[in-house]
């Protein structure tokens, strides 16, 4: 059982966004076809990969009609563990998660099984019981909504990328204002899910200028005391803020194909999405 919801986690958190809807998920399909009379199932793997699949989706619909009035980040997952059984290179980028969250549940699982798993239009049309015409046309529309030749950032050079946030830390712990412009792209954008309990200065912000004061007031208001810890999180660089031994804050990074310029960082501080991490 434990070897099929590793195996299957994947799938349904790429789909769903959220680590703990994920495992409950994958747990109550693998529960169901054990409890079941499985005898006349000629290939488990694929008869679970799609009651999850299609109970992911059913989920996701429920899940996004609570926060519609709100903006939601999706959890963050610990990419740099080397010591669990779950395939953690199936774990979509962090930023593609925050992509997908403008397509409907079933566009994000076409999209999703095509690009993240390589499934065929036949093998979709299989799982979601839909035609391949159908197929095709559910990934045409998600990659349009999602403008498809952005949805892939650029991947994480960890030596790279750690000795850059070490320079974004010393340049905000020292006030550098000069110094931290020159890290920041021009549009850059900053997103805050306090997940309705957390109040945050701001859930959006665009351009660097703001973008600028926001981050030196954040630091220099609740951070600057607390201990940084550079990590990864759906293989993308990230700092982790501990208030003592309370993880307070994920911020994730997506860097320029460079990695010498930030253009966006998306900040959790929901406690329920932080509780994993920590």
């Amino acid at each position: 059982m434990e070897n099929y919801q590793d195996k299957l986690f994947p799938f349904a958190y790429n789909i769903v966004g959220s680590v703990e809807d994920a495992k409950d998920v994958v747990q109550d399909v693998v529960i169901k076809h054990y409890a079941s009379d499985s005898a006349g199932i000629d290939n488990v793997m694929g008869y679970l990969v799609k009651s999850v699949i299609n109970h992911a989706i059913n989920t996701k619909k429920r899940n996004q009609k609570i926060v519609a009035d709100r903006l939601w980040l999706p959890e963050p997952m610990a990419t740099d563990r080397s010591d669990a059984n779950i395939n953690r290179e199936e774990i979509i980028s962090y930023s593609l998660l925050v992509m997908l969250e403008k397509l409907s549940a079933r566009e994000r699982a076409v999209f999703i099984l095509k690009e993240a798993f390589d499934y065929s239009h036949s093998e979709i049309g299989d799982v979601l019981d839909i035609s391949i015409e159908n197929a095709r046309k559910l990934l045409s529309r998600s990659k349009k909504k999602i403008h498809s030749e952005e949805y892939q950032c650029a991947p994480a050079n960890h030596k790279q990328s750690s000795s850059y946030l070490n320079d974004y830390i010393k340049a905000i712990k020292n006030g550098d204002v000069k110094s931290l412009e020159k890290m920041l792209s021009e549009d850059i954008s900053l997103t805050a899910d306090g997940g309705g309990q957390i109040k945050v200065v701001r859930e959006l912000t665009e351009g660097r200028k703001l973008s600028l004061k926001i981050l030196f007031y954040v630091f220099q208001t609740y951070q600057e005391f607390q201990t940084i810890k550079i990590t990864e999180v759906n293989h993308q660089p990230a700092l982790l803020f501990y208030d003592d031994e309370t993880l307070t804050n994920c911020q994730v990074f997506e860097l320029d194909e460079s990695q010498s310029m930030v253009k966006k960082i998306y900040s959790v501080l929901d406690p329920a999405k932080l509780e994993l991490l920590s």
